[in-house]
């Protein structure tokens, strides 16, 4: 029997938790992007299959619309040592609040020891300072960045500096090939902290024979904020608060997806925050607007989708937002047949796991 969600089933945050085994968090990608392993989900008849990720062109036609964000990382987390002291305290980049002035909001570690004021010394040489002008949360500070060279060479130093922002519970070190691999191949506008991890199972290859089918693209920026990752800390859903997060959704998508809903072709969401950005810019008729601004947009049951009708998504943590977005698009109980099963089967979650594709 098919497994329909309860359209009206008010849910809280314990509903969304569950004992996932540590052995099955993710250290590394799979060896090639498009070879992680693919759970298919059917939300009609709650079949479940087990397949390859590039096996995932089987379920698509001609002129069905793959939703891309085209987010890129940028190298966020640096490590700098505190005047006089000389301790070693992470800085990890969240947003550029000022251009003209360098001004950033940043999270810092220990917090405990950085406090208005203080400056921090970045490279072996030195010659990059920032100083603590604001506290804005227990971690958050504002950095004022001193450094007289142009802006281009500005970032460019930032860039050198930075590492790739593999998730903390990476417990290793980042290594050469995380800069590309926490990546996907289509990534175009620099301002993520995290990458949307659905798009790193896509290669050149599978790429080009979705072309050739005649599936088309259409691109969105979603810049991926830590916020999307915050804790859920109270049990009545609709009390959480998102961070917002930058998105752009331009004419061309727009046409493109709403070309393809009108000839009811199949819509497709790669990543959660692809998702998010289509559902932040929905007309009153249930087309897609364009967007040029900011979205605090939290999904969770019970939700009526507008614009795509199916999924591709890595498997989440415990209680996240992101679990708790898939459950509203396939339903709860389906969702948590699903997750049992992926255990069961060794499936990897989080950002470099296996993926799972919602029909």
């Amino acid at each position: 029997m098919p497994i329909k969600p309860n359209k009206y089933q008010k849910m809280k945050l314990s509903h969304f938790n569950f004992e996932l085994p540590d052995n099955l968090l993710a250290e590394y990608p799979a060896e090639n992007r498009d070879e992680s392993k693919l759970m298919v989900i059917h939300r009609e008849t709650g079949k479940i299959e087990h397949k390859m990720f590039k096996d995932m062109i089987d379920y698509f036609n001609e002129d069905d619309v793959m939703v891309l964000n085209n987010t890129k990382v940028f190298p966020a987390r640096l490590y700098g040592n505190k005047e006089k002291t000389g301790a070693r305290i992470e800085v990890f980049l969240l947003r550029e609040l000022n251009e003209e002035q360098r001004l950033w909001d940043v999270l810092v570690d220990p917090a405990r020891k950085i406090r208005i004021g203080n400056k921090l010394y970045f490279g072996d040489d030195e010659d990059l300072v920032a100083e603590v002008i604001d506290n804005t949360t227990s971690r958050g500070r504002t950095l004022r960045f001193l450094y007289d060279g142009s802006y281009i060479d500005f970032r460019r130093k930032l860039r050198d500096l930075g590492q790739t922002p593999l998730p903390k519970y990476i417990k290793r070190d980042v290594e050469p090939e995380d800069e590309t691999r926490y990546q996907t191949i289509y990534a175009k506008h620099e301002g993520a902290v995290a990458a949307p991890t659905a798009g790193l199972h896509f290669s050149k290859h599978l790429l080009k024979r979705l072309e050739i089918k005649g599936i088309d693209f259409a691109e969105v920026t979603l810049h991926v904020g830590l916020g999307t990752f915050n804790p859920v800390e109270v049990e009545d859903l609709s009390k959480h608060k998102m961070d917002s997060e930058e998105l752009i959704i331009d004419e061309k998508a727009t046409n493109i997806v709403n070309r393809a809903k009108a000839k009811r072709k199949r819509i497709c969401a790669i990543g959660t925050t692809a998702m998010r950005g289509l559902e932040s810019a929905v007309s009153s008729d249930h087309l897609l607007n364009t967007h040029d601004g900011w979205t605090n947009k939290f999904i969770f049951p019970p939700y009526e989708f507008s614009i795509a009708d199916a999924m591709i998504t890595n498997f989440h943590l415990p209680k996240s937002t992101l679990l708790m977005m898939v459950s509203a698009f396939m339903g709860h109980d389906l969702m948590k047949k699903a997750y049992k099963e992926a255990i069961l089967e060794q499936y990897k979650f989080y950002s470099y796991g296996d993926a799972m594709l919602i029909i």
